[in-house]
């Protein structure tokens, strides 16, 4: 084949040299419009796998960049006055002009031309002159053909809240180093490493917000660097601040970083009359992930290996070639965005967790991206997590070395025992509102399984406030009677405590249980709903409820008082109102239910007017821990943000919230959720270190790992799990066994335990 790559980054220099590996008789061609072994920029870092990705791919290369890298384990984390250094990590960092130099040597001992000081304006062009059969954009950041074709690309930029500059000093850091640094300004950190001898990178980065208010806008480079110096010269020793970017001007080094994703990396074009020729895109051009996790360089080399081997397998046909390469490719890419995403709002958000303790500051650093777990950090570094959770148990009271989620949490005069909770999870198995075997098996099975607290499914407050026919209630005595067998049960024969959900379903009620028909109104026997407003949940389906008067409210608001009453007689030790999903407190907060014109609707301090008043009222009565779950977004447009959720949380902390349970959606049937691994705990994170108010994270948490890595960081107080506890009530007994933890099992369970445990050690844990 005849292939032109536009760019002679790392991208089209390795693919150029891979291509010429994989056939000699290819002609590749390398367009680059800066001079020979001329570049910008400082040191790049990728980790020991990468390098043995290039180790497979070419050999030779690989051991000329391994003799020119430093090498570091350690990460260093300076915070409040204290350094966290953590071992294990396994990175390498080179300086970006020594790689390319390197490349371009391979380059052209391989035989591959490369063609400088040239600009492509038309790639079709470029493609016609050297006969192209395939032409590789890899061109940058700002890629020009990815903007020419961006409606077959449609690229989504989107520009991130920080602003960074990357500069070098002669400073050495023996390890990778983050530096936090506060002045009146605002927050400033720093990711530097040394990538050669004698020279270390040194990026520094702070908020749009912060960076304004200093008035580095207004600088001159001098200036902005002289700012950073004195900043940061506790660390630098002396040391000057170094800028390479000669060509730009005073505030202009500094950058945001833009992230960028492109529904499509290929896009067939005709030069020629006659011949088909595919544009591809490849490293920047095509995709960015944050530094904090690594460097576009990475990715870009992991690009050309990925075509380079799609190519192969396909034996020439480059159509099929092609779309494997993307196929293939994006899925990773995305992987890696993602864990970049989560990275790169951790850090355009320090001051969320300014007020954590070094200790769980460095732990919530390492674990941002969620790519390293709690016993991932274990696998790197031991020593340090054995430490690190030491303090976490003592600062949690606990007596003994214990992993996060076995440490007690105390809320009023209530402790639990542990960090997991048995999520409100919807039986539909009652009769009028009654409980039964059903409910006293359900709920004594999980708190035997030994979670710190188990939940009931959301409790009706009166007859017409039910979901389905199935759902329980407290608005009677025969109710109060019925759940005080099930809380006897609960105290009697475990340590767990045992809380309920009240609430009222709102617009949502009088439906078929969710085993039928979900969501649909029942065939007969319908009872009038109401709502914050007239809107049916599902429209042309589902009942219009009535919009609740303030007469109403006020009946509603002794409901729930005197359900909460009933509850303390039941002998429930937490109490939470459900506040989400769409019910009739729900209806109240979201926008999309709330149409209201009187001082129940409009603004947030309206909307949250009336379940304030009821978790007012409830407070007045019930003396315990009392928690609100929430719907902390909608998951569509124009509906209730994490923003309004953070403001929905500190107004309810106020009236006598004692936690926030975090969830999301079903408040309307359009959402569009993004579903993944504990999906909802970054909400969880923002509403406990924004409103400074203890959580509950809830959805997709299934294992001890993810639960001990939310409650270590600080994300959330409480972990809820639903799904994996109805699939095993012994779930949490069961992931200490696996792990060699010591927690206590019911009496009658011995032998059990001891076979379970037989049966981890000949598996190995």
């Amino acid at each position: 084949m005849n292939i032109v790559c536009i760019g002679g980054g790392p991208a089209g220099l390795y693919f150029g040299l891979l291509m010429k590996l994989q056939n000699p008789q290819n002609r590749v061609v390398v367009v680059e419009r800066n001079r020979p072994f001329d570049t910008f920029g400082w040191g790049v870092v990728f980790s020991d796998a990468t390098l043995n990705n290039l180790r497979h791919a070419d050999p030779v290369s690989a051991q000329t960049i391994s003799a020119e890298f430093s090498h570091w384990d350690d990460i260093d984390i300076h915070f409040n006055g204290a350094c966290n250094r953590s071992g294990g990590h396994g990175f390498i960092g080179i300086g970006r002009k020594k790689l390319l130099n390197i490349l371009q040597d391979r380059c052209l001992e391989l035989g591959v031309e490369l063609v400088f000081e040239t600009q492509v304006t038309d790639d079709q062009a470029i493609a016609r002159e050297y006969n192209a059969d395939l032409l590789i954009a890899s061109d940058g950041i700002n890629s020009a053909v990815r903007t020419r074709y961006e409606n077959v690309f449609k690229p989504d930029i989107d520009p991130r809240r920080c602003r960074f500059v990357w500069l070098g000093t002669k400073k050495i850091f023996d390890a990778f180093t983050f530096l936090f640094a506060k002045n009146e300004h605002g927050w400033f950190q720093v990711h530097a490493y040394q990538f050669q001898e004698g020279l270390s990178t040194f990026i520094v980065e702070t908020t749009e917000e912060t960076w304004l208010k200093a008035g580095i806008d207004q600088m001159s480079q001098e200036d902005g660097i002289a700012y950073c110096e004195k900043l940061f010269a506790p660390w630098l020793d002396g040391e000057k601040l170094i800028a390479n970017a000669a060509h730009l001007r005073g505030a202009a080094i500094w950058i945001r970083f833009p992230r960028v994703i492109c529904d499509n990396w290929v896009h067939w074009t005709q030069p020629s009359p006659g011949k088909d020729v595919p544009v591809v895109l490849m490293g920047d051009a095509a995709h960015t992930a944050h530094f904090s996790i690594g460097s576009g360089t990475k990715l870009a080399l992991e690009d050309a290996i990925e075509l380079c081997e799609s190519l192969k397998t396909t034996e020439g046909d480059l159509r099929k070639g092609l779309e494997h390469y993307q196929a293939v490719r994006s899925v990773e890419v995305l992987k890696i965005q993602n864990a970049a995403r989560n990275s790169t709002e951790w850090f355009e958000n320090v001051r969320r967790y300014e007020n954590l303790a070094p200790e769980q500051f460095a732990y919530s650093l390492l674990t941002r991206s969620q790519r390293i777990s709690h016993e991932n950090l274990r696998v790197r570094d031991a020593a340090w997590l054995d430490n690190y959770e030491q303090w976490f148990a003592t600062q949690a009271g606990a007596t003994g070395h214990v992993p996060p989620m076995l440490t007690p949490f105390q809320v009023r005069d209530i402790t639990l025992n542990n960090r997991v909770v048995a999520s409100p999870t919807l039986l539909y198995s009652a009769t009028d509102g009654v409980v039964g075997d059903f409910h006293t098996v359900h709920l004594g099975s999980r708190a035997l399984g030994g979670v710190g607290l188990v939940m009931t499914e959301m409790t009706a407050i009166a007859p017409d406030a039910r979901m389905t026919l199935g759902c329980p209630g407290l608005w009677n005595d025969e109710q109060a009677v019925a759940w005080q067998r099930v809380t006897k049960f609960v105290h009697q024969h475990s340590t767990a405590k045992i809380g309920i959900q009240l609430g009222h379903a709102g617009r949502r009620g009088s439906t078929q249980r969710g085993w039928e028909q979900e969501n649909y109104p029942l065939q007969s026997g319908n009872w009038p709903l109401v709502s914050a407003s007239a809107l049916p949940y599902l429209p042309n389906v589902s009942q219009t409820p009535a919009a609740l008067t303030e007469a109403q409210m006020a009946t509603v608001i002794d409901q729930f008082v005197a359900a909460a009453k009933r509850a303390d007689h039941a002998g429930f030790d937490w109490l939470e109102l459900q506040a989400g999903h769409g019910y009739l407190l729900s209806s109240f907060l979201s926008p999309l239910t709330n149409k209201r014109t009187d001082n129940f609707g409009g603004n947030l301090e309206n909307r949250l007017r009336f379940p304030l008043a009821v978790i007012q009222a409830v407070r007045h009565v019930w003396g315990k821990p009392l928690a609100v779950r929430i719907s902390t977004t909608d998951w569509v447009e124009g509906g209730t943000t994490v923003d309004e959720a953070v403001l929905m949380a500190k107004a309810m902390k106020q009236v006598g919230a004692d936690l926030i349970d975090c969830s999301s959606g079903e408040v309307s049937p359009e959402q569009k959720p993004v579903y993944g691994r504990m999906f909802q705990t970054p909400m969880a994170d923002r509403v406990r270190n924004e409103a400074g108010v203890p959580v509950i994270a809830v959805g997709a948490i299934t294992d001890a790992d993810q639960v001990n890595s939310i409650i270590a960081a600080g994300r959330a107080d409480l972990c809820a799990l639903s799904r994996p506890l109805l699939s095993n009530p012994a779930w949490l007994l069961h992931e200490c066994a696996r792990h060699g933890w010591e927690v206590t099992w019911p009496a009658p369970y011995e032998y059990g335990r001891q076979q379970l445990l037989q049966q981890v050690k000949s598996n190995g844990r």
